[in-house]
């Protein structure tokens, strides 16, 4: 147990090669990569579902949570959609890699990230399909979300700035508008450089599918070191 829970934390938080690390431990390569995604399930188990933290939140009284996206960068896949583009090429980023949505508190500390979709998925789309049905009754009841241009059109609740308008300047309560949000919303890239500290995200070198129960398992461990579940 201790050798296994040694070569997961030092996999995680540092991206050391895996093989390596078994070599270390006396291991088998094999062995290595059965410790290592038992391991992941057994941590990721632990995140919270979606509704629970929008029902914490809302008890907390928060002001508002923040939605973001996140791409994870992942080898080279050869999944190709319909079209003939790749799945997990994201043109946003110029990247492969995989989408992950991630919800954060006012001050930016992660509460819960998706599970993971290819590259090419679009923010809203991601998050029409993983986040929005449990969020709206949560933003009905009053709990604000914020987020970017790219969840334009999310719908009831989630605020976004306002986008220019090519016939000329937008007005100066836009303006205002848009500054707010973006000032409220800066929290929020501290999330992802939390999640960040495990650097298992800087580059998914295993299968890409495992990316979101990598990014829940960083979430977990993130809220243990902040003393919270």
């Amino acid at each position: 147990m201790h050798t296994q829970v040694v070569l997961v934390l030092r996999w995680l938080r540092h991206r050391l090669d895996l093989r390596t690390l078994a070599v270390e431990a006396g291991i088998s390569i094999a062995t290595g990569y059965r410790y290592l995604h038992e391991a992941l399930d057994v941590i990721a188990a632990h995140a919270p579902d979606l509704g629970d933290v929008l029902e914490r939140a809302r008890a907390a009284n928060l002001p508002f949570v923040c939605l973001d996206g996140t791409l994870v960068p992942t080898d080279r896949v050869a999944a190709r959609a319909e079209r003939g583009h790749h799945l997990w090429y994201s043109g946003k980023h110029h990247a492969f890699g995989g989408s992950v949505q991630v919800l954060a508190d006012s001050t930016g500390f992660p509460l819960w990230v998706s599970d993971v979709r290819p590259g090419s998925t679009h923010d809203l789309t991601a998050a029409r399909e993983l986040v929005l049905p449990t969020l709206y009754p949560h933003a009905a009841s009053g709990l604000p979300v914020l987020a970017d241009k790219g969840y334009t059109g999310a719908g009831l609740g989630v605020h976004v700035p306002i986008r220019h308008h090519p016939d000329g300047p937008l007005h100066v309560d836009n303006r205002c508008y848009n500054q707010l949000i973006t000032a409220l919303r800066a929290p929020a890239e501290r999330g992802n450089a939390l999640l960040g500290r495990w650097r298992a995200l800087d580059r998914v070198t295993v299968c890409p599918q495992r990316i979101g129960t990598i990014a829940a398992a960083a979430l977990v461990l993130t809220s243990l070191d902040r003393g919270t579940r």
